[in-house]
């Protein structure tokens, strides 16, 4: 039955030209065990008919915002709380604005700023207007609140226009809201995942490090308990609340990482993921006072340190599948590329680390995903729902190897 199996999903039409699409997207959710109610704006009920919708869903269309049929008359209370997602789609660009600004003046606005439920928004709109600087920062305002946005798609418009503000197809708008709910794809799997930076001594006071905040290796931990298995974190000294049902080990330095995570990886450890930032020098001498300012110039002499997502990939316990961060500043591709190869990963997740919205410490990241069959790039949005899309990239690629009777090795490493 899928991810979606007795959920209940509540989708917003607003008044595009891709609301015709929106049949295909109640057959296909309702095919996947999905309980499906639909709002309507006016706007969208001049290219498709509630009866359409109602008669997909197998439920009464909702136009209204007082309903007095509802339970004391709050139906869009009801529906708010009724729903386990809910997506606004096609979403047009005065749609988008309204939830940026956080408007309640209908039905579908209403319900939206009322659930409890995550909320998807799936744009759909002219090319000029999806591109236009207002719209940009009001799709950037609701990622910062956590909506997840999907898409949207680039080709030709139904205006003759060409370029992106195509809705997502349907099939996509499904898998995408799928991936949200845990699906325990990896029950009685092992899961180690390594996140935050570590920190490498040169005296008392001071030390080496770097600017992760582990946020994206946390949330990982979280989808892969989520999803069932057995996960342990080997963190690095961030303020990160343990995930519930995640086993954490923490350490300061590269060495101490390194001896966790060979500790770790045996013969039942399915899926390693690297995404900790791990210093790649460490001081030759670790001072035991504090060094003193002494003239204008302080040389330090710096070692390597072991490269860890390396060793677990060449480990006699190589996990079945092995996935590595490559937070890089340019160059991003080429450089993801040559760290898969030359560490022998299964996969990287490349991200670029000098933009401030997908970088160090942010809330949101656009990744791609780079294996032996190529690179696809997964959209921004917010850190727990992008690695809720990863493990679950990591389930299939498990569960196809299992099928094939074949050990691919899994390991992640750049916690960001």
């Amino acid at each position: 039955m899928g991810h979606l199996h007795n959920r209940n999903i509540i989708i917003g039409v607003t008044g595009g030209i891709a609301a015709y699409k929106i049949a295909e997207l109640i057959r296909l959710l309702r095919g996947d065990g999905a309980a499906v109610r639909v709002i309507m704006s006016r706007g969208a009920q001049a290219f498709v008919t509630p009866l359409t919708l109602q008669s997909l869903s197998g439920h009464p269309v909702h136009t209204e915002l007082l309903d007095e049929t509802a339970e004391m008359g709050m139906g869009h209370i009801e529906l708010a709380r009724w729903a386990d997602a809910f997506l606004v789609a096609p979403a047009t660009a005065d749609a988008v604005a309204r939830l940026a600004a956080g408007r309640a003046d209908d039905l579908l606005t209403t319900a939206a700023l009322a659930t409890p439920a995550p909320l998807f928004v799936a744009p759909a709109m002219n090319q000029q207007m999806w591109n236009n600087a207002a719209t940009s920062a009001n799709i950037q305002t609701l990622t910062n609140r956590g909506v997840n946005i999907i898409g949207p798609d680039a080709g030709e418009q139904a205006c003759g226009d060409v370029g992106a503000g195509r809705l997502t197809e349907p099939a996509d708008i499904r898998a995408e809201i799928s991936a949200h709910f845990p699906n325990r794809a990896l029950e009685g799997k092992r899961v180690v995942i390594t996140a935050g930076p570590t920190r490498e001594p040169l005296d008392p006071v001071r030390y080496l490090s770097n600017h992760s905040s582990g946020k994206m290796g946390f949330a990982l931990a979280q989808a892969a308990a989520e999803a069932g298995a057995e996960t342990i974190l080997i963190a690095g000294p961030v303020m990160l609340d343990t995930p519930d049902g995640v086993t954490r080990v923490n350490i300061e330095t590269a060495g101490q990482m390194h001896e966790a995570c060979m500790e770790q990886i045996h013969e039942s450890t399915d899926l390693f993921v690297g995404s900790a930032a791990v210093a790649d020098y460490r001081a030759e001498f670790n001072a035991p006072q504090k060094i003193k300012k002494v003239g204008d110039t302080l040389n330090l002499s710096l070692i390597r340190n072991p490269d860890i997502i390396t060793e677990v990939a060449k480990s006699t316990h190589r996990p079945s599948l092995v996935v590595g961060f490559a937070a890089e500043t340019e160059h991003l591709m080429e450089h993801a590329e040559a760290k898969r190869v030359a560490k022998g990963l299964d996969v990287v997740v490349a991200n670029d680390v000098s933009r401030a919205d997908i970088g160090f410490n942010s809330d949101t990241n656009m990744v791609t995903w780079l294996d032996n069959a190529g690179h696809e790039v997964i959209p921004l949005t917010t850190k727990q729902n992008l690695a809720r899309l990863l493990i679950a990239r990591c389930s299939k690629r498990l569960s196809s190897t299992s099928d094939s009777d074949d050990k691919i090795p899994a390991k992640m490493e750049g916690d960001r």
